[in-house]
């Protein structure tokens, strides 16, 4: 059957980034010594005849002639020299390689690791920035140098390798080529010295390079470059739509942290033969402690690296917690860890084991034997009572309830005569319970006990017991005692653990409910700005494209790690392997448009973050980030609907003006050539008739492109109001003498209000907007009837100017509509010209003022007042 499309799609968007970003080729070898540098240099000499840009960006030859020689004719990048300790050594020179930015550079042993003062921990990081600025790289790596099998080569040579290489890095690989020797050849170049010096050959020989480990070595390095060619040839073919088949899921589950990274490592060689999805979950009872976070986070952390998926899981039947997450992640197969030895934890692990195996269930169970040889994390042992170490508080609060205790026990028994005294050293064990650890339970149990039989208990102030019933009454006391303890202890522990579940909770949806009223990303920063410190006790700073929230000026050095985790979006800083001298913890904050970081440095120095505290940033940085992405994508939105609109308001004026524009453009040109090639055979009435229509579509014409300029100018805001102080009534005269030059036999009759005061306006914009009101009138007005105009003062100190005419009128639901751009109204048979801008200019130009523009009926019947108020103080 044919491949899903969303298979597909995956699988042709990994295969075109590998190819479209820069290209990793891995010479790889089971053990130093084959050739592999040799190797690279050989191929670099091949690159330069084919007018290829190659650079050497470092290379190590470790005194061997020919390697040397092969380096001699390629250009290399001059290292970088740092000083450490009192000491200057030299390291790869990054920034000169990303400035030069060639086609390919060569980066001799990848798994090395960087001096402190370097920008990345270790120098794949270095060859992944290479790669991510479409960089090729060609490097060389021993088959040691693997972390998912750095336990396999331990036990394998008895070597532990301390530098390695992630197996997560190697999904950027292009291509890889195995350098091998046959292990006869190799032990001979060993003796020879043309791996080590003479001094070191002994020893290697008779550790490292024993043929039982070459061979073992050999075999993995086959193994690794077979996979890798298998990875690259199933995505070539599903990017085209062939069969695969569906690849199964595997879930690892951790309980017991100090062999956690074993069981990591092993479920990751399962799944790499397997070609498997897999996950790492975590499950635990209570709260994890401070030390027991940190080898969790350690885990999850080492999980992550190598590809899993991972979470933590609070539940207190671990068995059906295990299956319940096994159905929600729809896992295929479960691996499970079975204890050797015998112990307390051992033995809870296999019961869990047990019950699952008992249960129904549709998943395959592989049980993994713990390492025996593996040694125990130093940060953290599996301790049976407590979690934390006992505080001088709560062996006080445990001594002051007991003593209570005992008082009420005595006061019952001397003067009230009850007997039930148990039930009393009951209360006590159980108030101890809820206040404080298990440990402290425990004691207080046994000291409960013993205070119980000395002083209550017959004989009395003896530890001995006459009667038989006291046994049994004193040892069922100490059984209740011990079961009511851990059961308030779980009950502590259950409710701190909901308390600290409920206090993520309520944090995360204060966030998201302040988040949720954000408007733009600077609310969205200054919001989460003040949120975050507030919940991590810490200083944010937070960048979004060029916009800063928080401490203005950044050192340099803080500064280029904000701006290396804009730019790659991965995490540098504090508490990270990346530029981890700096003091922040820098975060990056992967947007719609334009990128983000969010910088964190706490108050006081912090060796680890807890797992739950880790959880809890990053949860609140992902509503960040979708809160920032809506809006981003809002503005978009709302920008590509302001084109849109615009493009639509581009074509409405076309449409509205093209014909006002043309007829009288047409009259004037169709005048113009009667007169030219007529203009002796016409009449002279014709003639001047003729050249009148020419001046009165000028006119017309002129009066379009005005109304038409001075939109553009009050749509962009680019009206700047320069008052005089002028009298109305000259204004009224002037508008009524230029309409009058336009049309001589118009009736207008003026209404003035005597002794007006004078006026702060614009002029030329006020008796802009009265002619293009009057000049509407005439429109719509009967030939024979007159137009008025009546000036006078209202009420709320505002000047008012009425323009009345006797036409069709004005419906009521269009007397707002008139003021709106390109309206236009047409009555009957009449086909009134215009572009609907006249009014539109008169509310804006009015409005400017302060004042306000209405229209209303003027009769019964008929008529139109067009009414404009402005403010009187304005000449003030």
């Amino acid at each position: 059957m044919n491949l899903d499309r969303d298979v597909r799609a995956d699988a042709w968007l990994s295969y075109s980034q590998r190819e479209e970003q820069g290209r990793l080729t891995l010479f790889l070898g089971a053990c130093p010594g084959v050739g592999k540098t040799y190797a690279m240099l050989s191929r670099a000499h091949e690159l330069m005849a084919q007018q290829v840009t190659v650079v050497v960006g470092i290379v190590e030859t470790h005194g061997r002639i020919d390697t040397q020689k092969l380096v001699s004719g390629l250009t290399v990048i001059p290292r970088k020299k740092m000083k450490y300790k009192h000491h200057i050594l030299e390291e790869m020179d990054l920034d000169a390689i990303l400035q030069i930015k060639p086609h390919v550079v060569l980066v001799d042993e990848l798994a090395h690791t960087n001096m402190m003062t370097s920008r990345h921990e270790h120098r794949w990081q270095d060859v992944n920035e290479l790669l991510d600025a479409g960089i090729d790289v060609y490097s060389t790596l021993n088959i040691q140098h693997l972390e998912s099998l750095n336990d396999i080569v331990r036990k394998i040579t008895g070597v532990s390798v301390s530098e390695t290489v992630p197996d997560q890095f190697f999904e950027r690989l292009k291509d890889i080529r195995l350098i091998d020797l046959p292990i006869s050849e190799l032990l001979e170049r060993l003796k020879q010295g043309k791996v080590y010096i003479p001094e070191q050959t002994d020893y290697a020989l008779n550790g490292f390079f024993k043929p039982n480990h070459l061979i073992a070595l050999r075999d993995l390095a086959l193994q690794f470059v077979a996979k890798n060619v298998d990875i690259h040839y199933r995505e070539g073919v599903q990017s085209i739509g062939g069969i695969v088949p569906i690849q199964s899921h595997l879930m690892l589950v951790i309980s017991d942290v100090h062999v956690s990274e074993y069981l990591i490592r092993r479920a990751h060689r399962i799944v790499e033969r397997r070609h498997m999805r897999w996950s790492v979950i975590y499950i635990e009872k209570g709260d994890i402690n401070s030390k027991k976070s940190v080898a969790v986070t350690q885990s999850l952390s080492l999980a992550r690296q190598l590809g899993a998926e991972t979470d933590c899981v609070y539940h207190e039947n671990m068995a059906s917690a295990i299956l319940d997450t096994a159905y929600y992640y729809g896992i295929s197969q479960l691996l499970l860890e079975y204890p050797t030895q015998w112990s307390i934890t051992s033995w809870k692990h296999r019961r869990i084991v047990q019950k699952i195996l008992s249960k129904p269930h549709p998943f395959e169970v592989t049980l993994v034997q713990n390492d025996d040889s593996v040694p125990n994390n130093p940060q953290y042992m599996p301790k049976i009572f407590s979690t934390s170490k006992v505080t001088q508080k709560e062996i006080t609060e445990s001594i002051v309830i007991m003593i209570l205790g005992v008082l009420c026990a005595s006061i019952l028994d001397h003067y009230v005569g009850y007997s039930d005294l148990a039930l009393i050293f009951i209360l006590t064990v159980m108030a101890v319970a809820v206040r404080t650890q298990m440990l402290v339970t425990l004691f207080s149990v046994l000291i409960c006990f013993i205070l119980y039989n000395y002083l209550f208990i017959e004989p009395r102030y003896t530890l001995q017991i006459n009667a038989h019933e006291g046994v049994i009454t004193v040892f069922l006391f100490l059984g209740c005692a011990l079961i009511v303890g851990r059961l308030a202890s779980q009950l502590k522990e259950k409710i701190a653990n909901l308390k600290t579940a409920n206090s993520i909770a309520m944090q995360l949806q204060d966030l998201e409910r302040k988040l949720s009223n954000c408007l733009s990303l600077t609310d969205v920063m200054r919001i989460a700005k003040k949120h975050l410190e507030k919940t991590l006790n810490a200083n944010i700073w937070l960048r979004i494209g060029t916009e800063v929230q928080g401490i203005d000026i950044l050192s340099e050095k803080e500064q280029i790690a904000a701006n290396w985790t804009q730019k790659n979006l991965q995490p540098c800083g504090y508490l990270t392997k990346t530029l981890n001298q700096c003091d922040w913890w820098f975060i990056p904050l992967p947007l719609q448009k334009e990128h983000g970081v969010i910088g964190i440095k706490y108050a006081q120095s912090k060796k680890n973050v807890s797992f739950e505290e880790q959880r809890l940033i990053a949860l609140m940085v992902e509503d960040m980030i979708q809160t920032a992405s809506r809006i981003q994508l809002s503005l978009q939105l709302e920008d590509a609907r302001v084109v849109n609109e615009t493009e639509k308001l581009r074509s409405a004026l076309l449409s509205s003006v093209s014909h006002d524009l043309r007829s009288p453009l047409a009259a004037m040109i169709g005048a113009a050539d009667t007169l030219r090639y007529f203009g002796k055979d016409i009449a002279e009435s014709e003639r001047t008739e003729l050249l009148d229509m020419i001046q009165s579509e000028g006119g017309r014409l002129d009066r379009y492109i005005q109304n038409l300029l001075d939109m553009t100018r009050l749509g962009h805001q680019g009206l700047t109001l320069q008052r005089t102080i002028v009298s109305m009534t000259d204004v009224i005269n002037a508008v009524i003498t230029r309409l009058k030059t336009y049309q001589p036999e118009l009736k207008v009759e003026s209404s003035i209000q005597p002794n007006l005061p004078d006026m702060s306006v614009h002029p030329a914009l006020i008796e802009q907007a009265i002619f293009n009101v009057l000049e509407n009138a005439v429109k719509f007005s009967p030939p024979d009837k007159s137009i008025v105009i009546d000036v006078t003062t209202a009420e709320n100190n505002m000047l008012q100017i009425d323009v009345v005419d006797e036409g069709v009128g004005i419906p009521t639901a269009e007397r707002e509509d008139i003021f709106d751009m390109f309206y236009t109204m047409q009555r009957g048979d009449r086909n009134l010209t215009g572009t609907g801008l006249g009014l539109t200019i008169v509310k804006a130009i009015v409005g400017a003022h302060m004042g306000k523009i209405e229209a209303l009926s003027a009769f019964e019947t008929h008529g139109t007042r067009v009414r404009i108020q402005l403010p009187l103080n304005l000449a003030e």
